[in-house]
């Protein structure tokens, strides 16, 4: 699937989003290959936590990356500590629930900030210490960024700017030795995942759409292709393979999704206008702890 993997053994792997999730899944499997892992991310005890499964040559530094001088401090103690940076998965995200006309708006905005600009700050902030190393640059995009469901717009919409991102960067850096891959995972089973899963509107409105798209696969699915796509400093990593074969026909897309959802649209939309009313659009909004980290993050809670 991926070129020649090379040994991770010995370098310097920066996570963004390690808290948890898949961040937190590829760090623990990189720490077992040799690897010297570098935990930047929200929820400082959970980091640290995961920073102790990576053993001794790990580190934590508890950032917001919708905040410039977070991240400026976190990079430069990592660079301090370890003297270099080789490998950057910015993989920080969250995702809100809600049809467009009623989500939250602070929510929407905050998805596109942690999502898309999050990804870029995160780059701008490291390039210069993976060019020095010549490294490699992970960025962490979605099988939303090609499949565009009712009720994920802000999601998707971030998700396909990360992938435009990548691709624009991967031109630009090339002649500087710096190597840059993006990752489109579909459901996988994370906090994330799991609670959007659990919300009284959109996770029945998810299950109501069968087929092998809307498949949960398990966290290890998405470490283990994720992993050897950082040893293969691969362009691209699809999570599963089948996410690669959907994007050859990504122009029928949108008229699939259309087709399948015309009929639980409708009914959707009420539900949601019900829920924001019962319980609040920030409440109704949140998917998962990281969600919730960056709402307190910025003031929304």
């Amino acid at each position: 699937m991926f070129g020649r993997r090379r040994s991770v053994r010995g370098k310097v792997v920066l996570i963004t989003g390690a808290a948890r999730g898949i961040g937190a899944g590829v760090a623990r499997d990189l720490a077992a290959r040799g690897a010297k892992l570098a935990l930047v991310g929200l929820e400082a005890a959970e980091l640290t936590k995961v920073a102790a499964d990576c053993g001794p040559d790990a580190g934590s530094w508890e950032a917001d990356v919708t905040k410039w001088d977070d991240l400026e401090r976190a990079v430069a103690a990592v660079v301090e500590r370890y003297g270099r940076i080789d490998v950057v998965l910015a993989n920080a995200g969250i995702a809100a629930t809600g049809f467009t006309r009623s989500i939250d708006r602070k929510a929407f905005e905050r998805v596109i900030d942690v999502d898309l600009l999050g990804v870029w700050r995160t780059v701008r902030v490291t390039l210069p210490h993976l060019i020095e190393s010549r490294g490699y640059a992970l960025l962490v995009s979605s099988a939303a960024a090609i499949v565009h469901i009712p009720g994920n717009a802000a999601y998707s919409a971030a998700k396909a700017g990360v992938e435009a991102f990548a691709n624009s960067l991967r031109a630009e850096v090339r002649h500087l030795g710096v190597g840059v891959g993006v990752a489109h995972p579909t459901w996988i089973a994370t906090d994330m995942v799991n609670n959007a899963d659990q919300h009284p509107v959109f996770g029945p409105l998810r299950r109501a759409n069968k087929g092998f798209a809307s498949k949960t696969y398990p966290l290890s699915v998405a470490v283990d292709l994720i992993s050897a796509g950082i040893a293969a400093r691969a362009r691209v990593v699809h999570v599963p393979g089948w996410v690669g074969v959907v994007k050859l026909v990504r122009a029928l897309v949108p008229r699939v999704v259309e087709l399948t959802s015309r009929k639980l649209v409708p009914a959707a939309d009420e539900a949601a206008l019900a829920d924001i009313a019962e319980r609040g659009a920030t409440e109704s909004s949140l998917v998962g702890p990281g969600a919730r980290a960056a709402a307190r993050s910025s003031g929304a809670l």
